[in-house]
């Protein structure tokens, strides 16, 4: 056998120019045998044989569309799909040692299923539904373990918590995150005036900027603090600086610090507050 393996020129567009030619083309490229593949495996792994990385890949095209195949059920583009699955297959042939006794195809299947993995939870929903490893490995094998099409038993959730080595309560919480839905934040151009007007664009106003309501505030917070000073300067002098030295001051002291300067019981201050605080209040709601 030649040492030097080589495959018919294939000419190849990427998945979505036309998808079914794509798979026509991938389906007719050779399979290598278990020496074929270990040759060129080597040529790579030994000598950086750019053109052996590149039959390599060329010759499992056909496993990634595959592969690709079952994730249809989350709705995004199968060329797409296709596509993620070869990047991982090229980061599998870059890895590739052939002196691990395994065929590529083998080695390969983690690469190419986690570059699908990240690319459907990156592009299923706007806002990413699995972020740890128990949300990712619910959120691929969920809806194969449920039994039916409705909302999951606690014995059920409890069955599936078991199986996947995680909690009952990340099973139930994935459920919710699967079976909800996006959300526009303005109504969509041809919506009815009835459902349009549930669009979170009307009824989710920031106004924090607007400057009739940051007149307001500001004018409510001047009239506030003017009417505590005044209240404050119809107390005694002593009331005043308790007070102050109370709530108004940065280091605030304690019923017990002011006692100490003032000679007098720490219960005795704490009266004294309360009275000052009493007669601001009254002065405030008159």
């Amino acid at each position: 056998m030649s040492t030097r393996q080589e495959l018919v020129p294939v000419v190849l567009s990427v998945p979505g120019a036309n998808l079914g030619a794509y798979m026509t083309t991938v389906h007719g490229i050779p399979v290598l045998t278990a020496d074929e593949e270990r040759v060129l495996a080597e040529r790579y792994f030994n000598e950086e044989d750019v053109d052996a990385a590149r039959q390599l890949v060329l010759s499992h095209l056909r496993f990634v569309v595959h592969i690709a195949k079952s994730y249809a059920g989350y709705g995004l583009p199968q060329a797409d799909l296709i596509q993620e699955g070869n990047v991982g297959l090229m980061k599998a042939v870059k890895r590739f040692d052939p002196g691990m006794g395994v065929r590529l195809v083998s080695f390969a299947v983690h690469w190419i299923k986690s570059e699908i993995h990240e690319y459907v939870i990156r592009n299923w929903r706007i806002v990413k539904v699995a972020t740890t490893k128990a949300q990712r490995k619910l959120f691929f094998n969920l809806r194969s373990k449920k039994k039916g099409s409705g909302r999951l038993s606690v014995a059920e959730a409890e069955r599936i918590a078991s199986d996947l080595n995680v909690t009952p309560e990340q099973v139930i919480e994935m459920e919710g995150r699967l079976y909800s839905f996006d959300a526009s934040f303005d109504a969509a151009p041809d919506e009815d005036e009835d459902r349009a007007g549930q669009a979170p664009a009307y009824y989710l106003e920031d106004n924090r900027y607007d400057p009739a309501v940051q007149l307001e505030e500001a004018d409510w917070e001047a009239d506030s603090t003017e009417r505590l000073m005044a209240a404050m300067g119809k107390l005694d002098a002593r009331s005043q600086a308790i007070l102050a030295r109370r709530w108004l001051a940065e280091d605030k002291a304690t019923l017990h610090e002011l006692a100490a300067e003032y000679g007098v019981s720490a219960e005795r201050i704490r009266q004294l507050e309360k009275n000052a605080m009493e007669k601001i209040k009254a002065t405030l709601t008159a």
